[in-house]
């Protein structure tokens, strides 16, 4: 008899629709988007989903992270380069999620459900290989920036920007003769990190000015530079007006390198196939965008879709999270019987498959919020609330949203059992994933008190907030007991302005759940739903995944998952 048989093992997962496979994101782009396809009848999100699902593109994801890019800072004859390398299964991915417009698709065709069908598509691609999301991420949300740009500027570099190639070598102007291009952000310092007004990298004009705008030289150190092999960046640095911002192309247009000195990679927790990097500027060239002393002003229409872009990474990375338990579950006996139908395994990724679809919904939102608006309400008051839901909803669903994460990734990491903690297996990758997106654009702590920033500076977000959460109301007595508490927590705050910073977080959490809550009912299955409330809003769950509450349809729950 054979000493090595392969018994009791569920078997890949592959060949999977992840879009059809997602009942929660396909209700979700059936409500809100365009039912997953493009005026130019280009390839939908079940094209999108079998691609993601696909044993080659799991492989490549795989690849992408275990030969992660390697830094050359010169070349063998000592010519200064600043190149990074990267797999060419990192390429393929990136050639993929660009031709299918998860980065700028939203822009390049805007109207109702275009933004999202674009973040269904980032979701997808994120779902099996979140580090190339961050480049994809920064160029759909540098657009809005770029058009605050001198008009030479931003005609020559706009349509790269809404390109569908992907060209990974570096090129710029005329001389380059590049049609696509990455654009990424450098904002961050060593001795300020979220506080950029400390930042101290100076910005000198040089009164050279032309169809790009105010040409300066900019002189310091950036602490934090993701995909360093970006075609440009969004820098922050000190004009003699103040803070300000600056488009700083990696190839002038003389088709010459600018100074764009990579000092080295950072060597992080996780997100292994997207290279971060301390940066030099010594006399590099960049162009004026938006206000001289108004950077921050400028490149918050930036921020708030990368935030937006957590929120849906986050959600991606749960759904990978409860897709692969649930497999795992379905397929694995123990103890005479398969997980699915041991009552203790079930509730736990019935739970997990809550937060999940929570975040899902709450994600898809958020972004047909950022969608233009249909002709009969653009420049309404509708319009304006839903921009004004959009600027407070976004802070919300980063704190909480992203803060869920890493904590939904280990318990889904351990319904594998010894597997799931192994490097052969993706939910390990996504535990070390996970806790980035709290960090990145904006901590919790940041996140949180911009919440108090909005309630003392635009109160009409949160009428625009409850506007929306109240739509369910009346449908489940404990919910509307957490609404009607989360408005006077509000009403708490803005009248004692010396303690709000110490219940920012306080505020910030029961928002989120009312706003979830108020998704689900309005949008999801009863089961789904009730034991939302149940277990999030009235308590009657525990501390951790999988004490569901008694008289939870638990089955009716994996079912969607």
């Amino acid at each position: 008899m054979s000493t090595h048989e392969i018994l009791n093992q569920a078997p890949p997962r592959e060949g999977v629709d992840e879009y059809a496979a997602d009942a929660p994101l396909l209700e979700a782009v059936a409500r809100w988007g365009r039912r997953g396809t493009d005026a130019a009848g280009r390839p939908g999100l079940h094209a999108i989903g079998a691609l993601v699902g696909s044993a080659a593109f799991q492989r490549d994801a795989e690849r992408a992270n275990t030969r992660p890019p390697v830094l050359h800072t010169h070349d063998r004859r000592g010519h200064r380069i600043d190149e990074v390398e990267y797999d060419d299964a990192y390429h393929r991915i990136m050639a993929a999620a660009l031709g299918a417009g998860a980065h700028t698709s939203a822009w390049a065709d805007p109207g109702p459900g275009a933004n999202v069908d674009r973040a269904a598509a980032f979701f997808l691609f994120a779902q099996v290989e979140p580090g190339h999301s961050c480049p994809v991420s920064m160029t759909h949300a540098a657009v809005p920036v770029l058009e605050l740009a001198a008009s030479g500027l931003r005609d020559e570099w706009m349509p790269r920007l809404l390109s569908r190639e992907y060209e990974p070598e570096l090129g710029g102007g005329a001389a380059g003769g590049k049609r696509s291009a990455i654009v990424g952000m450098a904002m961050t310092e060593k001795q300020g990190g979220s506080d950029v007004r400390a930042n101290t990298t100076r910005a000198e004009p040089t009164g050279a000015d032309g169809p790009w705008g105010r040409e300066f030289r900019l002189t310091g150190h950036k602490w934090f530079c993701s995909a360093p092999m970006s075609d440009a960046f969004l820098v922050l640095a000190q004009a003699p007006g103040g803070l300000s911002c600056f488009f700083l192309p990696r190839v002038l247009p003389d088709g010459s390198r600018n100074v764009f000195r990579v000092q080295r990679l950072k060597d992080k927790l996780g997100n292994r196939s997207n290279a971060s990097s301390e940066v030099e500027f010594d006399g590099t060239t960049a162009w004026l965008v938006g206000e001289e002393g108004r950077g921050v002003a400028t490149i918050v229409q930036m921020v708030n879709r990368t935030r937006l872009d957590c929120v849906i990474g986050t959600a991606a990375g749960m759904r990978q999270s409860v897709a692969e338990a649930a497999w795992h579950v379905r397929h694995r006996s123990a103890f005479g019987s398969l997980l699915v139908d041991q009552p203790a395994m079930a509730a736990v990724v019935a739970d997990l498959a809550l937060e999940s679809e929570a975040a899902t919904l709450t994600s898809m939102r958020l972004a047909r919020a950022y969608d233009d608006p249909s002709a009969e309400l653009r420049g309404t008051d509708a319009d304006d609330a839903e921009r004004a839901f959009r600027r407070l909803a976004t802070a919300v669903a980063k704190y909480w949203v992203c803060k869920r994460g890493p904590g939904h990734a280990y318990e889904a990491l351990e319904c594998l059992g010894g597997n799931g903690y192994t490097e052969t297996f993706p939910l390990a990758r996504r535990y070390r994933e996970q806790p980035l997106l709290a960090i990145w654009e904006g901590s919790g702590n940041v996140i949180a008190l911009d919440v108090l920033r909005v309630l003392a500076r635009e109160p009409e977000a949160f009428d625009a907030f409850f506007d929306v959460a109240g739509r369910a109301g009346g449908e489940h007595a404990g919910f509307d007991l957490a609404l009607a508490e989360a408005q006077s927590v509000v009403r708490e705050v803005a009248a004692d302005v010396a303690a709000a910073a110490s219940r920012a977080r306080e505020l910030t959490e029961r928002l989120a759940l009312v706003l979830q809550a108020a998704l689900l009912i309005e949008h999801s299955p009863g089961a789904v739903a009730d034991a939302f409330v149940r277990t999030r809003l009235e308590g009657t769950g525990g501390m951790l995944y999988g004490t569901l509450p008694p008289g939870t349809d638990t089955a009716a729950i994996l079912a969607r998952a």
